[in-house]
């Protein structure tokens, strides 16, 4: 497989997936919807802590649901104890009685089952989504320096960023389309990847170094050929198993595993493609290509 030589198929691929990404956020954005389903941890919004026993989780949003009209109310058990975490967008006092009572009423729950009801502040909502920006963006400053000084070329740091990107752009695009709530799992799930990803790079980049001393009279085009497809399998299989864990998780979780867990699944397709098939392509892009080795 030629991979330098399509290079330009792969950017292509990667380029309409975002753009369909950046159409779902002006086309929900018109709609009123917003460009992402924020939850409350990012927009504010009332939290209500009650002891349901062994109430099923699903059962107990069809509830709020029905009442509240809102689509996606956030139901956590929290571990240990009878009790769950009920957090949706604002409700106001007759509303939050009328759940209550619902509740109480619906699955014979004792009168003081009520056990907390709090406003999530609309401030420290903000906090997280700057605290999210900056999170993602000193760890691509410290991997570039990293990977700067480890491989001793500003443009391998470079263009490994630049794929990292390309994964963040791609899982962004995953929230916009299918309206996955954007919420505290997003941020460890972007970071998780993030992580993931560049490992994978930075074996292929290693890869090259080693091979541009042993292939000397070759062309950079053939250096990174040969390079990835020496990777390419332990990079497919490593994807494979981490896929197969996660899916797992995904399949037998609760609720607010698997949002932890499908923005993983589509980070780590991501992240395994923009490895194999772009960072090497960046790279060769950033270094004027098709000149020989030296």
């Amino acid at each position: 497989m030629n991979i330098i030589k399509n290079r330009f198929k792969f950017f292509a691929v990667s380029v309409v997936l975002i753009v369909c990404g950046l159409a779902a956020m002006v086309i929900n954005s018109s709609k009123g919807n917003g460009i992402f389903n924020f939850d409350i941890e990012f927009t504010g919004g009332t939290e209500m802590t009650v002891a349901v026993g062994d109430v099923p989780n699903d059962d107990i949003a069809a509830v709020i649901k029905d009442i509240t009209g809102q689509s996606n109310p956030q139901v956590q058990r929290l571990v240990g104890t009878d009790n769950v975490s009920i957090k949706m967008q604002s409700v106001d006092g007759e509303t939050r009685t009328k759940i209550a009572d619902t509740l109480k009423e619906k699955f014979s729950l004792a009168d003081d089952a009520v056990l907390n009801v709090q406003d999530i502040s609309g401030t420290i909502s903000g906090e997280m989504q700057k605290t999210a920006a900056v999170a993602v963006l000193i760890a691509c400053v410290a991997m570039l320096i990293y990977i700067t000084i480890r491989f001793m070329d500003f443009k391998m740091g470079l263009s490994s960023i630049l794929a990292l990107v390309h994964d963040v752009l791609i899982m962004l695009a995953f929230y916009a389309i299918f309206r996955v709530p954007v919420n505290n799992s997003f941020i460890a799930a972007l970071l998780t990847v993030l992580g993931y990803s560049i490992n994978a790079t930075i074996v292929i980049f290693d890869r090259i170094r080693e091979n541009k001393k042993l292939m000397r009279r070759v062309t950079t085009q053939e250096i990174i050929n040969t390079s990835v497809m020496q990777t390419m399998r332990r990079s497919i299989y490593t994807s494979l198993t981490t896929l197969f864990a996660i899916g797992a998780v995904y399949v037998f979780g609760v609720q607010s595993v698997r949002e932890f867990a499908l923005p993983m699944m589509v980070g780590i397709i991501s992240g395994a493609y923009s490895s194999v098939f772009l960072s090497g392509s960046f790279w060769y892009t950033f270094i004027g290509g098709g000149k020989a080795s030296k």
